[in-house]
């Protein structure tokens, strides 16, 4: 099981939250998700490693910018 965290900008909302969670929902291996506008923390949980292209790339297609959190 792994755990990435990410910092997302332009998330103002509970609606903001839901579409990145729909996106990245859809990352093949995701199995929890945890994102908060008030904070902009997104974190992502799955079964093996966690391609930070496809969560940044997903986070994209929801309209927000992201970058991996150290």
């Amino acid at each position: 099981m792994a755990t990435n965290e990410y910092q997302v900008t332009g998330m103002t909302c509970g609606h903001c939250e839901m579409s990145v969670r729909e996106e990245v929902g859809q990352i093949a291996g995701v199995e929890d998700i945890q994102v908060s506008a008030q904070t902009g923390l997104l974190s992502v949980t799955a079964a093996a490693d966690i391609d930070d292209a496809q969560v940044l790339a997903a986070v994209e297609e929801a309209g927000y910018s992201a970058v991996r959190a150290s």
